[in-house]
């Protein structure tokens, strides 16, 4: 990725070549004593806004951002709510929940890699893998071997003899296989309850003969009132921040 970034800084901005005229090395390659490579600062930052563009994503396919916001649009489905809590509060509450759940992984990442290389102790591509251990712990942790075996299979990898060797490009498709599937299994636990309340009130307003009355409309605020009661919201939220293996 770094060659080809080079390759594009020297044909879009050819002018940044010859900036060491002026005193700015630009694109520099040092290579220290243990073989290393060092690349210039604004190399570096070319790669860091690059990597930038691919945040959201890493955060829904590498954080428990997924299994937290598609819970909370089936809780908002099963209660009959189209549209409240809207959308903006539920990824607000997903994203801040999945900061705190992955905070144990992000202190890690600051220990091992980013104070480090803050402080001139490690390179960018050794930063980057230092980074990539915790990560990929809290990932294992959560991923069904049945799915990781299933991508291991369709990439043609023989079996692994530990996570180190599990490819990124196997472990994240199978660990938001798994993700989903949790999420659907909870997401079926929310719905009985509300879907019980539903068939009660159904099954009276027929009783009434009232069969022209949407029994939505009657249930709605009788499922309300029960997920007030319980405390619905500190009880879904605490099963999610608990259901991470750490």
């Amino acid at each position: 990725m770094i060659k080809l970034l080079t390759i594009a800084l020297a044909v879009f901005f050819p002018q940044l070549l010859f900036a060491a005229d002026i005193g700015i090395p630009a694109v520099s390659l040092s290579i220290a004593e243990d073989g290393t490579q060092n690349y210039s600062v604004t190399i570096q930052i070319l790669v860091l806004m690059t990597m930038l563009t691919f945040l959201p994503a890493m955060i829904m396919m590498m954080t428990s951002f997924t299994r937290i916001i598609v819970v909370f649009a089936i809780l908002r489905q099963a209660m009959g709510l189209q549209s409240t809590p809207s959308n903006q509060v539920l990824v607000g509450l997903a994203l801040f929940l999945s900061f705190f759940i992955m905070s144990p992984v992000l202190d890690k990442v600051n220990a091992l890699a980013i104070q480090p290389y803050i402080n001139e102790e490690l390179a960018p591509l050794e930063a980057l893998r230092a980074a990539e251990g915790p990560f990929r712990d809290f990932m294992m942790a959560q991923t069904r071997e049945s799915d990781l075996n299933l991508f291991l299979k369709i990439a043609n990898i023989p079996d692994v003899s530990s996570a180190a060797e599990v490819p990124f490009s196997v472990l994240v498709p199978a660990f938001v296989t798994s993700e989903l599937k949790t999420a659907f299994q909870i997401g079926f636990m929310l719905f009985i309850p509300f879907l019980v309340i539903d068939l009660v009130v159904a099954s009276v307003l027929m009783a009434m003969g009232m069969m022209m009355l949407s029994p939505v409309i009657i249930s709605l605020p009788f499922k309300i009132m029960l997920f007030v009661l319980v405390d619905g919201w500190a009880m879904i939220v605490g099963t999610l921040a608990s259901s991470f293996r750490m």
